[in-house]
């Protein structure tokens, strides 16, 4: 089946770059370079990691509508359950993923950016389709085909692109009905009013039906309670769960230990030491930056460039690499992510990891050119 994520990936970089063309024009300031390289960087991570569990997901579910579905639907019944059924279940998946720290640690990468912008969307984690899958497995036992789901879920998931931006407004009437760049700001937001706000997908039915909606009412600070304070997506990426075992292994006791995975984000007992203070005012908040030369921007920019070039072609014709050969295209992006949040860091170890990147990459492209068949 074709990856409709992977061929929608330069319709989003197109949507970007007009978003930033049009944020200048405004002078808005909406987007910062090392930013948007750490929320793509999680993105690219998220994707080329999916490539060697989806298969495994996309089985289990052909397995569990194959032998254990309840009813076998009439089609325009499996596509009506396909669509409503995915919203429904994002919507309590999405919810227990701020009200349980377990789920939070993977879904927590969506939310660290400190910037609000397209490129945000793109800011996954490699965990949430793991996290997902026992919620959408429900669809399978409901007897919604593989295909359905698929296409169901790709389109949920690309609907909510449009909604990561600071320069559409309000729009009335359509933010009570479904889900918005207004409301999603509000979800966004650690404003203390706004926080758990929002849940839905598409529609927002279920954030009115449960009692989660909120409509923006002040101006959203963005980011999280506990700022990340890096723009490396490999750490991204680990330090939800590292969180986690670090306060797991502080707990005065196996109880709160327990506590630790099964609790709110929002819990927090004297022992875990003082609690930052509420932001209410972008004014209060002292986004992280770090300052490099023009020279390792425009670097650093150049070989993102190449960087998403290669993963969209890399997501488009994997098949036709061997594991050998996928392994070490996937252990280049790695490398390439990391390298760059080390350039716009200006770490110390770059320095070293960056000639050993370019060499490797040299390598790759020279045994690549070296295998490829004779033109005929």
């Amino acid at each position: 089946m074709l990856n409709l994520i992977a061929l929608a990936i330069p319709f989003f970089l197109l949507f970007i770059a007009v978003e930033v063309v049009v944020a200048r024009a405004k002078k808005r300031p909406v987007y910062r370079l090392a930013d948007a390289v750490a929320d793509m960087g999680c993105g690219v991570t998220q994707q080329v990691t999916v490539l060697f569990y989806v298969g495994a997901l996309t089985a289990a579910y052909g397995w569990l509508y194959e032998h254990a579905r309840v009813a076998t639907l009439p089609g325009w019944a499996a596509w009506s359950l396909a669509f409503l059924g995915v919203d429904f279940l994002y919507y309590w998946w999405h919810r227990l993923s701020h009200e349980v720290n377990l789920l939070w640690a993977a879904h927590v990468v969506h939310h660290q950016s400190e910037d609000y912008n397209l490129a945000v969307a793109l800011r996954q984690s490699v965990t949430t389709s793991l996290t997902l899958f026992p919620f959408y497995a429900v669809l399978a036992f409901a007897g919604v085909p593989p295909l359905h789901f698929a296409v169901a879920n790709s389109l949920s998931t690309l609907y909510q692109f449009w909604i990561h931006s600071e320069l559409v407004p309000q729009l009335g009437p359509v933010d009570l009905v479904i889900n918005t760049p207004s409301l999603h700001r509000v979800h966004h937001a650690i404003n203390p009013g706004y926080l758990d706000k929002n849940h839905g997908a598409t529609l927002m039915l279920w954030d009115r039906l449960f009692g989660t909606f909120a409509l923006e009412t002040e101006e959203p600070v963005y980011g999280i309670t506990r700022p990340l304070g890096s723009f490396n997506p490999l750490w991204a990426q680990l330090a939800g769960w590292v969180d986690l075992v670090s306060l797991a292994r502080r707990a005065p006791s196996p109880g709160q230990a327990l506590q630790v995975f099964v609790r709110s984000p929002a819990w927090h007992p004297e022992w875990m030491g003082p609690k930052l203070p509420a932001l209410t005012r972008r004014s209060e908040q002292t986004k992280y930056d770090v300052q490099v030369s023009g020279w390792v921007r425009w670097y650093a920019f150049a070989w993102f460039c190449v960087l998403l070039a290669g993963t969209f072609s890399f997501l488009m014709w994997n098949q036709s690499l061997d594991r050998a050969q996928t392994a070490v295209a996937a252990g280049l992006i790695f490398a390439t992510v990391l390298s760059l949040s080390g350039l716009l860091e200006g770490r110390w170890w770059v320095k070293l990891l960056e000639p050993l990147r370019l060499l490797a990459v040299a390598t790759a492209v020279v045994a690549f050119v070296v295998q490829a068949p004779p033109a005929r």
